[in-house]
């Protein structure tokens, strides 16, 4: 079957609107290794400002990708939990840590070798 490259394409660009970004990533990663309030989602991103997860944790709710669950019993009322439907997300981001370890040792070696 051939591909369709121009759906492709609009796939690719719908993923990056989403999920691009230099702290979209690194915020679901956070929060799926159990980082849950605001305070440990900002200390476990280096150089994350408190404006920009704010603004981004808005734009991740909007997409559905995380949620925002309010307690009002616990100290601290807010928490951050991953949807099933960023969840679905999940073996791609692992592919890309796979790939990003990967490619900084290639780098490693060719910088080496010069």
């Amino acid at each position: 079957m051939q591909r369709n490259q121009k759906e492709e394409v609009q796939a690719l660009q719908d993923t990056i609107y989403v999920l691009g970004g230099k702290w979209k990533l690194p915020i679901i990663n956070s929060i799926c290794n159990g980082n849950h309030r605001f305070t440990e989602i900002q200390q476990s991103i280096p150089g994350i400002t408190s404006r920009m997860l704010s603004k981004e944790l808005k734009d991740m709710e909007l997409n559905n990708l995380v949620q925002r669950i309010e307690d009002r019993d616990a100290k601290v009322a807010i928490l951050y939990e991953s949807t099933p439907y960023c969840q679905s997300f999940g073996p791609i981001i692992t592919e890309m840590i796979n790939w990003g370890k990967s490619h900084r040792e290639y780098i490693k070696k060719q910088q080496e070798k010069a």
